[in-house]
């Protein structure tokens, strides 16, 4: 039977030229995440974003076989 877990994160807007400033400062800690869960067997199957007002909020998805 699989298992699920939902990781998110707020990531706020700045003033900037730069309209994917977000996705670059925030790459290294997503990075840092999905290398976490793969490390412990998690798999990523689905990404979600939303934004209201000055936020950024990212879902990251995953699941795995719940061990025997």
């Amino acid at each position: 039977m699989a298992e699920y877990r939902v990781e998110s994160r707020t990531y706020y807007s700045k003033l900037t030229t730069d309209k994917e400033h977000i996705a670059k400062s925030s790459a290294e800690e997503v990075q840092e995440i999905l290398d976490t869960y793969a490390a412990d067997g998690w798999r990523l199957v689905s990404t979600d974003a939303t934004s209201f007002g000055l936020a950024v909020y990212v879902y990251l998805y995953f699941e795995r076989e719940r061990p025997a």
